[in-house]
């Protein structure tokens, strides 16, 4: 069920509510064991992407907290949003954005 809605801001003079930094090298990567993540009742992955060391190893739900303080999770697909094939699509897709962000069903 979605109570709520993430808004997710990019911009030099908004807030932004969810930011995820990935870094890899050398000595963290051998030094980290690879999270393993919990199953809901639909197969999904759920959890914090803090420990993810790539995108491609984050859980498919991930914990977020919407503007007013509820908790829940977000889809991975819908935090990731449109992704392009080429620098052209990436650039339409950047023009096309609202200045204003946009939002991000949050599942409580």
């Amino acid at each position: 069920m979605i109570d709520a809605v993430v808004f997710v801001s990019v911009g030099v003079s908004g807030a932004v509510a969810y930011q995820n930094v990935y870094a890899k090298s050398a000595t963290t990567q051998s030094s980290v064991s690879p999270k393993t993540y919990s199953l809901n009742e639909n197969g999904q992955t759920y959890g914090s992407d803090a420990y993810a060391t790539s995108p491609e190893t984050g859980p498919e739900l991930i914990s977020a907290i919407c503007e007013d303080g509820i908790e829940g999770y977000v889809m991975k697909k819908d935090l990731d949003g449109e992704q392009p094939k080429t620098p052209g699509e990436a650039n339409a897709i950047q023009n096309s954005r609202s200045p204003g962000g946009r939002d991000i069903p949050l599942m409580t």
